[in-house]
């Protein structure tokens, strides 16, 4: 990844978005660009033009986070953008590594699989940052059931949900999920920008998917920490769950996400008939 395109694009999408009337400034007759002008952006920042040109062309060395604040009040970021400006602008600064191959296969650690293993009622995946699915627990499995049953080994969400025509049916709201599929790439592309994996991958499904390389181009970020995701499942039907998403502290890129049903809801009782289906289908293996 280059990261002065990256910061380019980024604050150019993002200077885009605002009129000058959204920050108090007058139109001014005939605009050649959408949005604000960099000389606006500049002034609502109070840095001179020229810095904030070579700022946004990528030359971010040695620029406080005083003037990164300022650009972020300037552009109206929100917390998760403001964080990804940051997150660019260090790895500006980072000597660039040799490139390492990625690994073949992804190892769960024991201790983590130990945990998602005891978490009974609630189906808990672990995912790294490029969405490879490097664990579960036994619900978990079956809750994404449709995505373990088209690969051999770990499977990779953003593959599947670009790639595969089952997509849309696995995830109802195909949408929602296309999109923090790529606002998740977009962080960890900006947090190992020399990662051969996550560019590997970028570039596959930007390749091969029209709906992933116009998503990519917006350089959109969102958080994705907690909320509510929709689920077809082939035996039990739909699924609405909640989630939480939470850093694994001993297994640095690690995320374990773990999901809940409404009590008394219709995907409470899904999750049951989920629990029986595997037991039922596990002792039908033991005795075939």
């Amino acid at each position: 990844m280059e990261i002065a395109k990256e910061i380019k694009d980024f604050l150019t999408t993002r200077r885009a978005r605002i009129t000058p009337d959204q920050v108090g400034l007058p139109a001014g007759g005939r605009r050649r660009v959408a949005g604000l002008r960099r000389e606006e952006v500049a002034m609502l920042a109070g840095v001179s033009a020229e810095y904030y040109v070579q700022i946004e062309r990528g030359g971010v060395s040695g620029v406080s986070d005083e003037v990164l604040d300022a650009i972020a009040t300037a552009l109206r970021l929100d917390d998760e953008e403001t964080k990804h400006l940051f997150t660019l602008a260090r790895a500006a600064a980072t000597k660039p590594r040799r490139r390492k191959p990625a690994r073949a296969r992804v190892e769960m650690p024991e201790p983590v699989q130990a945990l998602v293993d005891a978490m009974i009622t609630a189906p808990a995946v672990v995912q790294n940052g490029h969405l490879d699915i490097v664990g579960a627990n036994a619900l978990g499995r079956a809750l994404y059931a449709d995505v373990y049953d088209r690969v051999d080994g770990a499977p990779n969400l953003a593959r599947f949900i670009f790639l595969d025509r089952r997509a849309d049916e696995t995830f109802p709201d195909w949408n929602n999920a296309a999109d923090d599929a790529v606002a998740m790439l977009r962080v960890e592309a900006a947090r190992s920008p020399y990662s051969t994996a996550v560019t590997g991958l970028v570039g596959e499904l930007a390749t091969r998917s029209d709906e992933f390389r116009t998503r990519w181009a917006a350089h959109d970020i969102k958080a994705h920490r907690r909320g509510t995701k929709r689920f077809h499942h082939p035996v039990v039907g739909d699924l609405t769950l909640r989630f939480e998403a939470l850093e694994v502290a001993s297994a640095a890129g690690l995320t374990l996400y773990g999901f809940t049903a409404e009590p008394g809801s219709s995907s409470e009782e899904a999750l049951r008939l989920l629990s029986s289906w595997i037991a039922t289908d596990s002792v039908a293996h033991q005795h075939s």
